[in-house]
């Protein structure tokens, strides 16, 4: 079962477990990723509804959209960049039409409960997806999704979600400090 804060909104974990002094590639790459969703929701957990869809003009993003953003980059990476599993429940309903920038629209509906919920669960259907093909393979096997160029290997689908969440952090990190003050690199640990 998932904490929450008094009002009801899941509490997002924001623990870093740092890897051994000479842990390998691999290692290294899925410690990355997890320091980057610890610090992520450390810049976008415990907001009320108010503080998550409050956009940061000129542009018109919120953290609320950034959320469901990473919920459906985390989904979409593991779906169909690497074929390990399916999507999660936002995007059960969706259909051509509705995309490109249906996360980020539709993130002004969803409560900041959902948003967090949607986002934990596909970090960890994530998580398994790539427990999987890492044991099963490695990071040097193909991907399942093909480019013009042809398939990319399982490595540069991890380098590209690194790459997503690192363009992102930047963005949660200022609208974060705009809203309540909250700065830092990483999130404390106990």
């Amino acid at each position: 079962m998932t904490d929450t804060t008094p009002q009801g909104i899941p509490t997002l974990d924001t623990t870093i477990n740092e890897p051994a002094l000479d842990a390998g590639e691999v290692d290294l790459a899925l410690f990355m990723l997890e320091r980057s969703r610890a610090t992520f929701a450390w810049k976008v957990g415990g907001l009320d509804a108010d503080a998550l869809h409050r956009p940061f003009p000129p542009s018109q993003m919120t953290l609320a959209g950034l959320v469901k953003h990473m919920t459906f980059v985390e989904d979409d990476f593991v779906a169909r960049w690497l074929g390990a599993g399916g999507y999660g429940t936002p995007w059960h309903h969706t259909t051509a039409d509705d995309w490109p920038g249906y996360d980020w629209r539709s993130a002004a509906e969803d409560s900041p409960a959902q948003l967090y919920t949607w986002w934990q669960e596909a970090v960890e259907r994530a998580r398994d997806a790539w427990a999987r093909v890492t044991a099963d393979g490695g990071l040097d096997q193909p991907a399942a999704i093909e480019w013009v160029e042809g398939s990319p290997n399982r490595r540069r689908v991890l380098v590209d979600i690194n790459a997503e969440y690192a363009r992102h952090l930047g963005h949660a990190d200022l609208f974060r400090e705009a809203i309540d003050g909250l700065v830092g690199e990483d999130p404390p640990q106990p």
